[in-house]
């Protein structure tokens, strides 16, 4: 149904049909955001531990190496020796880990990735609770919607691929709900309770 608004312009009434079927998809759409977004939270922090502890191990090893050659100056030299030849080659074997695989810059990347998929995830629960309160104009909501679509895009390209073990937590994080698939429950659980569709 086309109407004119107060400055003349054309605008097309939302039936609840389509606003049924539009809501659907921003419903299904904002579930599988809180589960991206979790993930790369999840996958930031994951590799923050991991960094860390290796981190951690580097400096007990180098201790370790200094503390060998003290004692080969003073103790049993041959065994201090190969004690110190051992530690050495894996203090390298953490260095060279940690020169090709820069996990503090990595966990950075899921963190950025994260922060940006909350504003998205935010604007999509924006516009599901403006269709609540009657925002008339399907042409508006499919922009937003268009709009969001291609945001998400853009940063799903730049962002750094997660694992299984980050959506494991996630999945736990969201009281292990199905990938990718959502009840009208499950998906309430996200939402304040004044757009939920079920009763509880």
């Amino acid at each position: 149904m086309i109407r004119r608004r107060r400055n003349g312009e054309k605008s097309m009434e939302l039936n609840p049909h389509d606003l049924s079927i539009i809501e659907d998809q921003l419903r299904e759409c904002f579930g599988r955001i809180v589960y991206t977004h979790k993930t790369h939270e999840k996958a930031a922090d994951l590799t923050m531990n991991r960094w860390n502890q290796i981190k951690i191990w580097q400096i007990i090893v180098s201790t370790a190496v200094t503390s060998s050659l003290v004692v080969s100056l003073f103790g049993e030299k041959m065994i201090a020796t190969i004690i110190s030849t051992i530690l050495s080659a894996i203090s390298l074997a953490i260095n060279l880990f940690l020169k090709n695989y820069d996990l503090g810059k990595q966990a950075k990347q899921y963190s950025d990735s994260a922060n940006k998929l909350w504003v998205i995830r935010e604007k999509y629960l924006s516009l599901l609770i403006d269709i609540r309160i009657g925002t008339p104009d399907i042409a508006e909501i499919q922009k937003k919607r268009d709009e969001l679509q291609d945001k998400l895009s853009k940063i799903n390209e730049s962002a750094p691929r997660t694992n299984k073990k980050a959506y494991d937590r996630a999945c736990k994080s969201l009281k292990e709900m199905e990938e990718l698939t959502f009840s009208d429950e499950e998906i309430d659980k996200f939402l304040p309770r004044q757009i939920r569709k079920t009763k509880s």
